[in-house]
């Protein structure tokens, strides 16, 4: 696996990172790619959530803290210096096994170092059964994508109220209800982070691939598209019905469903939800519009196909339970 480098030392901002991510599975022939960045306070959520719902924009407004949407799905992260982002790009069509293999990888780094790590069925990794690692993933034809953060250390207060709009004002108690699910490679290691940088590249990757500034140049016009508007605030859709709810090993998954004639017409898909195809609503949504909103109708809809192909962990039992309560 190759680590990729930029030119110069200059700081950018996340959406950057995510286009050099772009840029190196569509441009660059190397079949495993690596980087690390960090980035100023940032918010960045799923590709599939509701602004609204997962970010305080207002707070993170007052604090000085960006917000940006991902093409990925998943949860919603705050990040900041020292929060370490992993980003890995593989030739592979196969995501669900890539992304495994990666986090095995990434657990096996830091067992190197003498920590009890170990990588979950949700694709996080764990330092004795606290998450010190999220990732999500995205796919391109040909391509596979993964990225994560890596929790050196963090601001906690930020992490708390930037990406949970209801919350009241932060507690002690809040803060350590986070840290009772989350630990911080700081509470473990003596290293610096510069140190741990070093060994996770050292570790991972056997070569360099320095970018050039005609590569930059590209990946800066990329960015672009991640600041539109339209992508960042996406839609809140309008429909007749909601159904939805957290799942054991999927997440959160909220199917907001418009009906005509008593059947499925359209649907949006919101959640932290992992999706394991390019566009998981339209694949869905090919297998059900037209169908009553049934368990019947449902089942029958769903004959013969696997949504755990389209979604990661997703049952079509659970699937019809959810959309008929």
């Amino acid at each position: 696996m190759k680590y990729l480098s930029l030119p110069d030392n200059a700081t950018h901002i996340l959406p950057f990172y995510l286009a050099m991510e772009e840029y190196a599975a569509r441009i660059i022939g190397e079949d495993d790619i690596f980087f690390m960045w960090q980035v100023d306070p940032t918010v960045i959520f799923g590709r599939n959530q509701l602004i609204d719902n997962e970010v305080n924009v207002e707070y993170c407004r007052e604090h000085g803290i960006a917000f940006y949407r991902r093409r990925s799905g998943g949860g919603c992260v705050y990040a900041d210096r020292d929060n370490i982002m992993f980003s890995y790009i593989t030739r592979s069509d196969e995501v669900q096994t890539t992304f495994s293999a990666y986090t095995d990888a990434v657990a096996s780094m830091l067992r190197g170092l003498g920590l009890n790590a170990t990588a979950s069925d949700r694709n996080d990794v764990l330092i004795d059964g606290r998450k010190v690692s999220g990732n999500a993933f995205y796919h391109i034809p040909g391509r596979s994508i993964v990225h994560g953060t890596m929790l050196y250390g963090t601001n906690m207060e930020h992490m708390l109220n930037a990406i949970t709009p209801s919350r009241e004002k932060l507690t002690s108690k809040g803060v350590e209800s986070v840290r009772s699910h989350i630990t911080t490679l700081g509470e473990h290691l003596t290293m610096s982070i510069e140190d741990f940088k070093q060994h996770v590249r050292k570790t991972l990757c056997d070569g360099e691939i320095r970018l050039t500034e005609p590569d930059v140049a590209e990946i800066e016009r990329i960015t672009r598209r991640y600041l539109e508007p339209s992508f960042l605030w996406g839609n809140n859709p309008r429909s007749e019905l909601t159904r939805g709810g957290r799942i054991e090993g999927v997440g959160s998954l909220y199917l907001n469903i418009e009906l005509q004639h008593d059947v499925i017409h359209d649907l949006h898909l919101t959640g932290d939800f992992l999706p394991l195809c390019e566009d998981a609503r339209s694949t869905l949504l090919d297998h059900l519009r037209g169908a009553k909103l049934t368990a019947e109708g449902l089942e029958s809809a769903l004959h013969g196909s696997d949504v755990s192909q389209w979604i990661l962990n997703l049952t079509n039992e659970q699937l019809i339970t959810l959309l008929t309560i």
